[in-house]
């Protein structure tokens, strides 16, 4: 745990240490509680967590409940007639539309009482909560109070007032992206868009930087990105990544694989988390820590929604590496020279195949659904100017 005058930070080192927590703080609030999630799993693992919402809101607290219509696409309208017959309110994000099904809310949060606020890499589903490592996936998230927990119910409120997109998507009273906070802990709002602000803090952080250890499940970065790892890793820094050595998206490791090569050659360090499938999100630049939803690839630097929270602090910076050292040790690292050697023509190929699918056609497609979404032109300029 860190404390610092923006708020208090502690880690939730696993996927079942967050759900514990979330739950606590959902039987704890007494005015508010608003939950945002990509995907939301009907099991008897996720139950609790829908009856905590219920019970909270017959005890006279608002609850709230946006969930993403691409992600949990096949969760029931049925699922949350409980929760709406005793006043909660419930909303799909974009429901699904030929037009814009690309448009994603990726987005983990929940907020108590707009005091406790919980961020992460965490969705509520059975495999989400587990330890990482005898069973569920490897997850991560953040604990936050004080000014922040206001800002991500702001961000929170901004999102669902916009969910079923009958708004236009960036009025001029509404601003779902950017970033807002003090210079040592921030919360970054990504969006649709070329002007991303956690791309750009991410750059502007590592053009400075002397090591940097980097934990991300779908790992297809953006070429400015990658130029700053592999400038570091040349001039002396160290630059170590933990990549999933199993996903539950193959395409997205095959796409991940492409670049191992020049990275490899250039001096990063490369680690493949073997227990389980990895979905922790973590960026430790230095003493500049950024914790979130974010994955180091384009749709979560372009295309979803995204917050990350980036703080500046030797304390919770230290706690990151300590995090990081555990999973190493549960890791593969890769060496060079067998990397090479080992990789078939064929192997080359699928992986230069899946960096074309989701590195070039899935952005090109959800830029076509931003501009029938509106986001062009004067709008797209007013975004450009909202986020820097």
């Amino acid at each position: 745990m860190s404390s610092q005058a923006e708020g208090q930070f502690t880690w939730l080192k696993t996927g079942r240490d967050a759900l514990d927590r979330m739950l606590a703080a959902i039987a704890n609030a007494r005015e508010s509680v608003r939950l945002e999630v990509y995907f939301f799993d009907a099991s008897p693992a996720t139950e609790p967590c829908r009856q905590a919402l219920i019970e909270a809101r017959r005890r006279g607290v608002r609850v709230q409940v946006l969930v993403d219509a691409g992600g949990s696409l096949t969760l029931p309208e049925s699922y949350w007639e409980g929760l709406r017959a005793c006043g909660g309110e419930f909303r799909w994000f974009n429901p699904m539309s030929l037009h814009r099904w690309s448009i994603r809310d990726h987005r983990k949060l929940l907020v108590c009482d707009r005091t406790a606020g919980f961020i992460g890499s965490f969705n509520i589903a059975v495999e989400h909560h587990g330890d990482g490592v005898t069973g569920g996936w490897r997850e991560l998230g953040l604990e936050v109070r004080g000014p922040m927990a206001q800002e991500l119910a702001a961000a929170f409120d901004d999102m669902f007032a916009q969910a079923d997109f009958r708004q236009r998507l960036f009025s001029r009273r509404r601003k779902p992206v950017g970033a807002v906070g003090g210079p040592k802990a921030q919360l970054l709002l990504g969006g649709p868009g070329r002007n991303n602000p956690i791309k750009r803090a991410l750059r502007d952080d590592l053009k400075q930087a002397r090591q940097v250890r980097i934990m991300s499940p779908y790992f297809l970065p953006p070429w400015e990105i990658r130029r700053e790892l592999a400038r570091l890793a040349r001039r002396d820094g160290r630059v170590q990544l933990i990549l999933p050595g199993k996903s539950d998206v193959p395409l997205a490791r095959l796409a991940a694989q492409s670049f191992y090569r020049r990275l490899l050659r250039a001096g990063v360090e490369i680690h493949e988390y073997e227990p389980q499938i990895l979905h922790a999100k973590m960026f430790l630049i230095d003493n500049i820590v950024y914790a979130g939803s974010a994955n180091l690839d384009r749709r979560s630097l372009g295309i979803n929604y995204e917050l990350m929270a980036r703080l500046a602090d030797a304390g919770l910076a230290r706690e990151a590496g300590e995090i990081f050292d555990g999973d190493l040790a549960h890791c593969r690292r890769i060496d060079q020279a067998s990397w090479l050697k080992s990789r078939t023509f064929w192997d080359r190929f699928q992986a230069k195949l899946a960096r074309f699918i989701l590195g070039w056609a899935d952005p090109f497609v959800a830029e076509q659904q931003w501009r029938r979404a509106g986001l062009t032109g004067r709008r797209r300029a007013y975004l450009a100017r909202a986020t820097k």
